[in-house]
């Protein structure tokens, strides 16, 4: 006889904000602000000083539904929001037309039908007159936007930085530097950009890094397909950057010379394990008298008899030898939506941890929060979590991102619809 799964062990909700569902959620302050999925939305901003009565302050709304900002960063008055092509990786999907007609007509000794060329890109029929209307539209706006945000009611904008291609992904800030990954003209895959924060109005670019491989004008050649391999983002410890790099895993970047950042360490478990390296954070401090860094992937495109994405611990006291200490998983046992529709496994952590709190904060996906403490290296340990219900019209939640302030609240944001507002009890 199966036993009902617990929903939650030591984490109880405060409070909900059915809210459009977002991709990244953060906190500065008494206020949090969420990135959303899908335009129209663009960036809320929330008073969160009641965190029983969160209220909404502040809304962008964006202009068009060619982009969406999904991603946000605030330190002190200064918000960075990204700008990049909404439904991205299908639009793409309108480049292959022009070489799947060309094929098809040369093996059918003929002009080949609509369906015939969804089948052999992979959408469907109906897709195919949208995909060319958007190749011959092309997009433009990518890039990213600074916003002076001292009244949250009214943020102004300050400066609109344009890039390349689907334009930018996930970043990273602090009060110097804007740490940019993104397209750009001339590389395969998203690279990272240092831009100079000096004069917000107008950022400056300060170095580029990119893996060997991704300058194809520089006369490169990946020895991968396509996009597999690229900067997600980077996070920021002392004079290093530490970078996920997709189905190529991770990356040390010395910037103790911030216009010519260097690699220094690398780590990649692709193959054999399948699903991509989305976060790698340097623990700001020893744990169990090692030196670590944990990783997250990302639950992309799961493949059923392969594992699903998880969590990482790495042993970075040498960064030119870096070395695996342990993995966490979650078993598709431990939520009741592990085979809905929708993903399940790991997704993202919150990207800072307090001087000696061992726990991780992640959120992942049909299986909710999952808080994961690695005082213990070799062996992390699941000491709480929280699945919530999923919302109206959705067949299962999508935990996407995680964020934790300084009271120890926990903002667990959702894909599709929603944020929670979490307190861990024990």
């Amino acid at each position: 006889m199966q036993t009902a799964i617990p929903m939650a062990k030591n984490v109880k909700r405060v409070a909900r904000l059915d809210i459009a569902g977002g991709g990244q959620v953060y906190v500065e302050g008494n206020y949090c602000y969420v990135g959303h999925m899908k335009p129209p939305h663009g960036t809320t901003i929330i008073d969160v000083s009641d965190p029983k009565k969160p209220k909404v302050v502040g809304e962008i709304t964006l202009p068009d539904h060619q982009s969406h900002t999904h991603k946000v960063r605030v330190i002190g008055d200064l918000m960075i929001t990204n700008v990049e092509q909404n439904n991205r990786h299908f639009v793409r999907r309108g480049d292959r037309i022009p070489g799947a007609r060309e094929k098809l007509t040369k093996s059918l000794g003929r002009a080949p039908s609509d369906a015939e060329i969804a089948q052999e890109i992979g959408v469907k029929e109906a897709d195919i007159a949208v995909l060319e209307a958007q190749r011959q539209r092309g997009y433009h706006d990518g890039g990213f936007k600074i916003w002076n945000i001292k009244d949250k009611s009214k943020p102004k904008l300050l400066a609109y930085q344009k890039t390349h291609g689907f334009g930018v992904h996930r970043f990273d800030m602090d009060a110097s530097y804007a740490y940019i990954s993104t397209e750009m003209e001339g590389y395969v895959g998203n690279i990272l950009v240092i831009y100079d924060l000096a004069r917000p109005n107008k950022p400056a670019e300060v170095s580029r890094w990119w893996m060997p491989g991704q300058h194809i004008a520089g006369g490169e050649k990946p020895s991968w397909a396509g996009y597999k391999n690229r900067l997600h983002h980077t996070l920021r410890h002392g004079n290093q950057l530490w970078a996920a790099v997709w189905h190529a895993g991770l990356r040390v970047i010395d910037v103790s010379d911030i216009r010519r950042p260097k690699t220094v360490g690398a780590y990649d478990y692709h193959p054999p394990f399948p699903e991509p390296t989305h976060t790698v954070l340097r623990v700001p401090f020893p744990v169990a008298g090692r030196e670590l860094a944990v990783a997250v992937d990302e639950e992309h495109d799961h493949v059923p008899g392969q594992p699903h994405a998880g969590f990482w611990v790495f042993d970075v006291s040498d960064v030119a030898n870096i070395k695996p200490v342990s993995q966490f998983h979650v078993s598709e046992l431990d939520s009741p939506y592990a085979r809905t529709p929708g993903r399940f496994g790991a997704h993202q952590f919150q990207e800072h941890m307090k001087p000696g709190d061992t726990r991780l904060y992640t959120s992942w996906f049909g299986g909710g929060l999952r808080i994961i403490d690695i005082a213990r290296p070799e062996t992390p340990t699941e000491t709480g979590w929280y699945i919530p219900e999923p919302a109206t019209g959705q067949p299962s939640p999508q935990s996407n991102d995680v964020e934790v302030d300084d009271r120890g609240l926990v903002y667990l944001l959702d894909r599709n619809v929603g944020l929670d507002l979490l307190e861990v009890t024990a």
